[in-house]
């Protein structure tokens, strides 16, 4: 009885270790057909949803064959379809430069303010090497809800 139970249990635990990071991504989708030398692989956003007036980190992995000694990312946000912010980011600030490639992650975390309103919005990250060349752009959704009321001790 036990060994049939554990024959149950372990494939069980196995699958959710496998299926539970997968939920947390958010899924993204490139800006065109270009051929682009970074690949991203994924896109995590924590907490998820956003809450305002909390800070929040957005995380994506790429891999490239190239080697990136610097560049700018310029993110843009969209609320229902209305552009609200945009803002340039040094890549080296980003993540750790230089890329020499192979996998590597960007990541970015910031406070939205208490007053941003809860809803639907949209990113689009263009990452540019430092002579301006276009690497990577991509878009996704994210969801911004309200802080918690209850505080950490």
């Amino acid at each position: 009885m036990k060994m049939a139970l554990y024959k149950l249990i372990v494939p069980l635990l196995i699958s959710l270790c496998l299926i539970l990071p997968m939920t947390l991504a958010s899924k993204f989708e490139y800006c065109g057909n270009k051929d682009y030398a970074v690949k991203v692989s994924g896109v995590k956003i924590s907490p998820n949803p956003v809450k305002k007036g909390k800070p929040a980190t957005f995380i994506i992995s790429a891999t490239t064959s190239e080697t990136i000694t610097g560049g700018k990312l310029r993110v843009d946000v969209r609320y229902f379809g209305f552009p609200v912010y945009g803002e340039y980011h040094n890549l080296c600030e980003e993540t750790s430069c230089p890329v020499t490639g192979g996998d590597f992650v960007v990541s970015h975390s910031q406070e939205l303010p208490g007053f941003t309103p809860s809803g639907s919005y949209s990113l689009t990250m263009k990452m540019v090497d430092g002579e301006g060349d276009e690497l990577t752009c991509i878009s996704f959704g994210f969801h911004i809800g309200s802080a918690s009321s209850v505080t950490d001790i």
